[in-house]
């Protein structure tokens, strides 16, 4: 054997190789053929230029290049013969070489990390409810009728601002010198509470104001407001409320269920109860899922090789970018956006490949596959959460192997999650 194989870290290699007697006559025969297809010299048609010609003028350069073919040859014949699980491509280095001598250079690579998890039968999880409530069902059917709901006058003086309602006030922003800017002052400015359009506190602060009423609501900007001078500064608001109005929303009849893609209200409350039980069920499962990961990565502090997280940043970035574009940011703006928030994404990534990690890990513990039966489980319980077919939805999980490829892993990361409870104490 011609190299010695060196620990960095826990996701680390270094092979070193050292070859007393090197014969590069095959490489540079293989270079030379390589630069004669693509050489282009005067007098000769491309790639018909004689062996000698192309040996002769480019010699140095081709012998060189058999140097590199050699070091990469047995380089990946060695990562093979060790079973070595590589990622990402070698650094190559300490490169050393006398012609028809000896020939010696270091390949440092990352590696998949091999570790054993901690003890986790002892965990303890509380699972929240899977319980859709009436509420629940309720505001479902009010987000269909919003667009049909008329915004009207709370007659009644008594009323106090509650989450959903809507307020008509004045306001005017005091900061704690006194100043009182042009941009934090607004007249007969419409507002729903609970919405989230105003900095954080400022909604709350109104909940319980009756109309009429003059307050004030103390807040303080968060430390990343876009506004340099806001960012971390307390200031008061005084609040006139003018009016308070609510939503009127109609009465659901069949004819309004049929507009929405229903046959009935009966129709409409039987598919949509269904729906939000299993939707309800997977949100629970997702959360309680994320804390077992999370005390699992907590417990098993695991080196990951830097190439999985750049990889799965490129991952992370798309689906955010998916997601900026829909609430209106341009390329200028996600790119900005990712500047600022790069070490939440690197975080987010690592997060993610050390989960993987830890769960392809708990799948060979457990024996866990994902078979064609379980793919076929799978298109029939989106069939039940949806209006389309099942040969739609079979086509487009089949038709295409890199989709088939992800959701059979997310099947088999399911079916670890529902392994793994077991061994745990889960009320």
């Amino acid at each position: 054997m011609s190299y010695t194989i060196q620990e960095v870290n826990g996701c680390t290699k270094k092979l070193i190789f050292n070859f007393e007697k090197v014969d590069l006559s095959k490489e540079i025969k293989d270079a030379v053929m390589a630069k004669q297809q693509n050489s282009n010299l005067k007098g000769f048609r491309k790639g018909k230029a004689p062996v000698e010609m192309v040996q002769k003028l480019f010699g140095p350069q081709i012998e060189n290049d058999a140097l590199h073919r050699f070091i990469s040859n047995e380089y990946f014949e060695a990562v093979k013969k060790e079973n070595i699980r590589a990622v990402g491509y070698p650094q190559f280095g300490n490169t050393k070489y006398e012609a028809d001598k000896t020939v010696a250079f270091e390949a440092t690579v990352e590696v998949i990390p091999e570790f054993e998890l901690k003890d986790f039968s002892k965990y303890t999880f509380k699972k929240e409810s899977e319980e859709v409530t009436d509420a629940d069902f309720e505001t479902l059917k009010q987000n269909y009728l919003a667009p049909k709901a008329e915004v009207v006058e709370v007659k009644d003086a008594n009323h106090k601002l509650a989450k959903g309602d809507y307020a008509v006030f004045n306001f005017e922003g005091e900061r704690a010198d006194g100043t009182k800017p042009e941009n934090m002052k607004a007249q007969e400015f419409m507002l729903e509470i609970g919405s989230g359009q105003f900095i954080p506190g400022f909604e709350d602060g109104m909940i319980g104001f009756k109309k009429g009423d003059k307050k004030d609501i103390k807040v303080t900007f968060p430390a990343d407001y876009h506004e340099a001078e806001l960012k971390n500064a307390p200031v008061t608001f005084h609040v006139e409320v003018l009016e308070i109005k609510q939503k009127n929303f109609p009465e659901f009849t069949d004819e309004l269920a049929k507009e929405f893609g229903f046959t009935s209200v009966a129709d409409f409350n039987e598919k949509n109860k269904g729906r939000m039980a299993q939707q309800k069920k997977r949100e629970v499962q997702t959360k309680l899922q994320q804390q077992i990961l999370e005390k699992l990565i907590d417990d098993n502090k695991i080196e990951v090789p830097q190439a999985l997280i750049e990889e799965q940043k490129e991952g992370v970035k798309q689906d955010l970018s998916k997601t900026l574009k829909q609430q209106g940011f341009n390329e200028q703006m996600i790119a900005l956006y990712f500047e600022r928030w790069n070490d939440d994404v690197t975080n987010k990534a690592a997060f993610q490949v050390r989960s993987g990690l830890i769960l392809d890990k708990l799948a060979k513990k457990f024996n866990i596959e994902a078979k064609e039966s379980d793919l076929d489980a799978k298109i029939d319980e989106m069939v039940s959460q949806s209006d389309m077919k099942k040969d739609e939805i079979a086509k487009f999980y089949k038709s295409n192997e890199n989709i088939k490829r992800n959701l059979m892993y997310a099947i088999r990361e399911e079916k670890t999650f529902d392994a793994l409870i077991k061994q745990m104490k889960v009320s």
